[in-house]
């Protein structure tokens, strides 16, 4: 992790674009940025999803929470306030950016530096 700035972590179902409802993603790419704003891909991490059928487990969203705890961002196509809720809890901020995972890791790239301008 040293390596990194922070991590990402990005629901795909085809390693192509941020297409994944965070509540029934059960795979996340981790991508790690660098200090001059590139990022590479580290992992997949297999999470069970946290909406079956309609219904919402809760544990299981604290459990996914807890899973991500390294990253500093989840991005998905959509998120219930519910689960951004507790994913700010364990500090980690969650984006609703569908697109490309090129692009949306770039905004995310230049929204991290104007956050850090208010600092």
């Amino acid at each position: 992790m040293d390596k990194y700035k922070y991590l990402v972590a990005v629901a795909s179902s085809d390693e192509i674009v941020v297409n994944t409802h965070f509540g029934k993603a059960d795979t996340f790419l981790i991508y790690g940025i660098l200090e001059d704003r590139s990022f590479e891909y580290i992992e997949r991490r297999t999470l069970k999803p946290v909406c079956e059928g309609g219904d919402h487990d809760e544990k299981r969203l604290i459990e996914n929470a807890q899973s991500l705890k390294d990253c500093a961002y989840v991005l998905v196509s959509r998120i219930g306030p519910r689960a951004v809720n507790i994913l700010e809890a364990n500090g980690i901020t969650a984006m609703e950016i569908p697109d490309i995972i090129e692009n949306a890791i770039n905004k995310i790239v230049a929204y991290d530096e104007i956050q850090k301008l208010f600092e």
